[in-house]
């Protein structure tokens, strides 16, 4: 998602501006995320991005615009950091969750959201379609996160020629 656009949505807003105004939350802006991104921008685009198609199918677009929003709520360079008890896509939807439930009452569709957002790795299958939602987007985002500066170059040069 290239535009602000969802400052603008009053219901969007209405559902995440607690969450946005939260320190913890405004915090991801300090951590990359593909490379091409912040954790804060990608958690929003995610979160927007998925509340879309709930809300045009009737789904629950609260949930799933919250549940987005702090699907990747942790601290540390996933590149660098290492895990003893496992991968990092076991691990940081757990520490997400954690996080979250310090910021926020969660529901239960919420906690499927983040708790199962890397279902394809890990293999937990969710439980609700709002939590199938967040995850798709979520590989779609971060594949375009990660090649669009490859994209942009490779644009650069056969503009040359």
């Amino acid at each position: 998602m290239a535009d602000d656009s969802w400052k603008n949505d009053k219901l969007y807003m209405s559902y995440v501006s607690d969450l946005l105004a939260s320190p913890m939350v405004i915090d991801l802006a300090n951590y990359t995320q593909h490379h091409s991104s912040t954790r804060l921008k990608h958690c929003i685009d995610v979160s927007y991005e998925s509340y879309k198609i709930a809300k045009r199918f009737n789904l629950d677009s609260r949930s799933t615009a919250r549940g987005g929003l702090l699907h990747d709520l942790f601290y540390y360079d996933w590149r660098l950091d290492k895990f003893h008890l496992g991968s990092h896509a076991y691990m940081h939807p757990r520490i997400a969750l954690r996080n979250a439930q310090k910021i926020t009452k969660l529901n239960d569709k919420e906690k499927d959201i983040i708790i199962k957002h890397m279902w394809g790795l890990t293999l937990s299958k969710p439980k609700y379609s709002e939590s199938v939602i967040v995850s798709l987007i979520d590989d779609y985002d971060a594949i375009r996160e990660y090649f669009a500066p490859k994209y942009r170059n490779l644009k650069q040069i056969f503009e040359k020629y």
